[in-house]
């Protein structure tokens, strides 16, 4: 399955997204739908991890020869993009409303809708992942179910559906439903026929009045209504099962845990990043000291405030604003360096603006303890960083260094391993706590 949502898989401390390639065949044809609504989404994403900007040229120095000034980039600058569309936008997708099926958080900062069938084995595939994201997220996320029977091709797909609704007369829609998914490969190969029997036998062992639901099944309204489903799929011209939207932009990009975790994770984060960049309260002349509190102990560092003044600047705003109380190392790779500094866990988060790199040449990366900026090209630093285990010259020139560790090299060396990819399940992050700052 291709990824659109690849990371770039090497030892460098990495930033965002690789947004390089868009391929929506991965799940199902897409064509018909993603010119209409994906590009809304697909900025959201943009705007939540930060493309990378081209870097600046500097100003010309040479007293001889007259020439155009080009400006030095600004020491800081916001992330700026179209906002997000909202209810007015038209939309292909009738919006919520009390005939949707729906669960989760009552005011969701993330709503996923799905178009799904019984019995579609990729639908099952989604339900199970739906579960786990809303355990995950119960005051983020609602999912909205909506069938989508395919009932040209699957021969108890209308049934099945037939029959979530007649749990519903009884207020057992979402058990229904959860059976109906969990147990596909039971009655996917059953004829019509037999899958009735074997209904009537799970409605008995949910606790529903087996009589009821034997008459529910075949009620006309309800005949009707998926019926009106799938026509209402075919006007839309869904091109097949499951479908997914994302706060009403449709996404075609993989349906796995972790990635619609990261999307969450990093939507919701968009509600903390910050519209302007802070105030720049650094002192040169001073000396500023980093704490890190962390669950395996505590990790001293030195602050360059001489020596990177923005990147030291911004670093004191996010510490002192809570912004790295309680996330994770997301990124350990043992013998090259400990990342952390994102909210969201992902390592594709950002504070919603950048810092330039200030490349100073009398630091490298020649020793163990180096705290530098993450990034996604020049002047992309974010409030992710990543401290060295080992001297990593191959670094040298590309992020800013602006500190080094003065004790806890030890603590630093206890995190638990963990180097996110797509498709993996990985351990817990070590949690860091929080960050104090002293300044003498």
């Amino acid at each position: 399955m291709d990824d659109i949502l690849r990371r770039t898989a090497t030892g460098h401390p990495i930033n965002g997204w690789d947004i390089t390639t868009l391929n929506t065949t991965n799940l199902f044809n897409m064509r018909k739908l993603s010119s209409f609504l994906f590009p809304a989404f697909f900025s959201l994403l943009i705007f939540l991890t930060a493309c990378s900007p081209a870097p600046a040229s500097p100003v010309s120095t040479s007293p001889a020869v007259p020439g155009i000034v080009i400006p030095t980039p600004p020491a800081c600058t916001t992330v700026l993009t179209e906002p997000t569309p909202g209810p007015e936008t038209p939309s292909l997708f009738p919006p919520e409303s009390k005939t949707d099926h729906m669960r989760g958080a009552e005011n969701p900062v993330v709503t996923i809708t799905e178009y799904s069938d019984y019995q579609d084995w990729m639908s099952g595939l989604f339900a199970k992942e739906a579960s786990r994201l809303l355990e995950a997220h119960p005051d983020e996320l609602r999912i909205v179910s909506r069938i989508f029977p395919l009932i040209e091709t699957n021969d108890k797909a209308a049934l099945a559906a037939q029959a979530a609704e007649a749990a519903l007369e009884q207020g057992k829609f979402w058990e229904m439903h959860d059976l109906l998914y969990a147990q596909q490969k039971n009655w996917v190969s059953l004829s019509a026929q037999d899958f009735e029997q074997w209904l009537t036998a799970q409605v008995s062992a949910l606790g529903m009045n087996v009589g009821q639901f034997q008459t529910d099944l075949k009620r006309e309204d309800i005949l009707a209504k998926v019926q009106q489903a799938w026509a209402g799929g075919q006007k839309i011209g869904l091109p097949g099962t499951p479908l997914i939207l994302i706060n009403g932009q449709i996404y075609g990009g993989p349906l796995d845990y972790n990635s619609l975790n990261d999307i969450i994770e990093l939507i919701t984060l968009g509600k903390r990043q910050y519209a302007s960049c802070p105030a720049v309260t650094v002192q040169q002349n001073k000396e500023y000291i980093a704490t890190l509190h962390t669950e395996k102990g505590e990790v001293v560092i030195q602050l360059f405030a001489d020596k990177a003044p923005m990147t030291v600047n911004s670093f004191l705003f996010l510490a002192n604003s809570g912004w790295y109380d309680h996330i994770t190392f997301h990124r350990v790779l043992p013998d090259l360096f400990a990342q952390t500094g994102d909210p969201s866990g992902t390592g594709k988060g950002n504070p919603g603006y950048y810092i330039i790199t200030e490349i100073d040449p009398s630091l490298t990366f020649d020793k163990p303890g180096r705290v530098a900026m993450v990034n996604s090209g020049p002047d992309t630093s974010g409030s992710q960083f990543f401290i060295t285990y080992e001297p990593t010259a191959q670094y040298n020139g590309q992020y800013t260094i602006f500190g080094e560790v003065l004790s806890g090299m030890q603590v630093l060396k206890q995190l638990t391993p963990r180097d996110p990819q797509p498709g993996t399940d990985l351990p817990p992050g070590d949690q860091l706590i929080n960050i104090t700052i002293e300044e003498k």
